[in-house]
């Protein structure tokens, strides 16, 4: 029977679910909010089928990224997965190849994923976006360098009574930030509101006066660590904070849970600044683990849709990439007061460089001047210096949210 690439239709999509638990060892979710489970649709995918049979599964959800200050279409690719009876087919590398196509057409200039397995994506021209650094802290050990601030006040309430403040907050503190996504409700649940065994979530704010400043939304938990006097646990589910004080405040109102030994973040961004603010940095017993990873599928959409805060301009070779061919070539970028023109020219080239390694200089993961010293890229030492002051980002990328 000929395989057929395809989106699913209505009555086919619970074969997804079926697909996710065997590809991932486990249920995608069963909540009636989880974002794989429900809020997936037909339209969204792109499958090779087998007759009736679900032979690979790919979805590819309509998210808004954040660039530097600007909203950018991003396709977040998510239950992928391949019956092992079909694998070793090119079955995902004509699926990828279609659905980048699609992508472009849509004005999805970028895309992203959480990777299963890194030599899979790699081969379809993705790299990692950012890293997430993880915290375990015992209350007894938070204590902050300088002078002990005066607290700004802090109100603790369940999300159903702060959600509007909630989101404000969550909105001001990524608008200049890298690769966080616009949260649908379905990504707030995924990710940050919807209750599991981990107990109820509460939401604790920090008012400057009456100026909602930051706030954190955790999980607190009993007898999960083996101390008689501090068996508690709080788990720390999101974590935004419009200013140094805010961020200082937090910190301290989760180390006066005395019965608490135990406080875990596993999804900091890594130029979090608990290593400056903690007397004892080495409490936190931080690990850096591997993030999101990224893509380039329209190179001059993205090049014109991104924010930028350094200015010039610079001419991009892109080479070698075999699934969206039409990357491939020489683009002019000029860069004016945060206003961008990317045009196709004949120029001679400043750097030369694949489309993997321009999603990293994209999004601020790397530097050009890291790129050469690896032989990623080709390029003059004025020219690279160059390219890294336009390139320039003010945070480093960072995607909390899993879909």
């Amino acid at each position: 029977m000929t395989l057929e690439i395809r989106p699913a239709r209505e009555d086919e999509m619970d074969q997804f679910g079926l697909m996710g638990s065997y590809s991932y060892g486990g249920s995608f979710g069963d909540g009636p909010d989880n974002l794989t489970a429900s809020s997936n649709r037909p339209e969204w995918t792109l499958c090779a089928f087998d007759g009736p049979i679900l032979a690979t599964a790919f979805s590819a959800f309509p998210f808004t990224m954040r660039a530097n200050g600007r909203a950018m279409a991003y396709a977040g690719i998510s239950g992928v997965g391949t019956r092992p009876e079909y694998r070793r087919r090119g079955l995902l590398r004509r699926i990828m190849t279609q659905s980048f196509a699609d992508m472009r057409d849509r004005g999805q200039s970028v895309a992203g994923l959480w990777a299963s397995q890194a030599g899979i994506y790699q081969r379809y021209g993705f790299s990692i976006n950012n890293h997430k650094r993880r915290y375990e802290i015992d209350t007894a050990d938070i204590r902050l360098n300088g002078v002990e601030d005066e607290f700004l006040k802090i109100t603790r309430h369940l999300p159903a009574e702060v959600m509007d403040t909630v989101k404000n907050l969550y909105r001001e503190f990524v608008n200049e930030r890298m690769c966080y996504l616009h949260r649908s409700s379905a990504l707030w649940m995924n990710n940050v509101l919807e209750e599991g065994d981990e107990g109820p979530i509460y939401i604790a704010i920090a008012y400057d006066g009456t100026e909602p400043k930051g706030y954190v939304a955790y999980t607190l938990r009993a007898a999960k660590v083996k101390h008689r006097a501090r068996p508690q646990e709080i788990k720390i589910l999101d974590f935004c904070w419009l200013s140094l004080s805010a961020y200082r405040a937090i910190w301290q109102y989760l180390g006066l849970h005395d019965l608490v030994g135990r406080v875990t973040w596993e999804t900091a961004p890594i130029d979090d600044p608990a290593q400056e603010v903690f007397q004892e940095p080495r409490l936190l017993h931080m690990v850096d683990e591997e993030g999101a990873w990224f893509r380039i599928v329209d190179v001059p959409a993205a090049l014109s849709g991104r924010g930028y805060y350094g200015e010039g301009e610079t001419v991009i070779e892109v080479f070698g990439d075999d699934i969206a061919t039409w990357n491939n070539g020489r683009w002019k970028l000029e860069v004016l007061k945060g206003n961008s023109l990317v045009q196709p020219t004949d120029e001679d080239p400043d750097i030369r460089i694949d489309i993997k390694s321009l999603g990293s200089l994209f999004t601020g993961m790397r530097r050009a001047r890291e790129l050469i010293s690896w032989e990623l890229i080709e390029g003059a030492e004025d020219a690279v210096a160059r390219v890294d002051r336009i390139f320039e980002t003010r945070h480093a990328p960072h995607c909390p949210d899993h879909y």
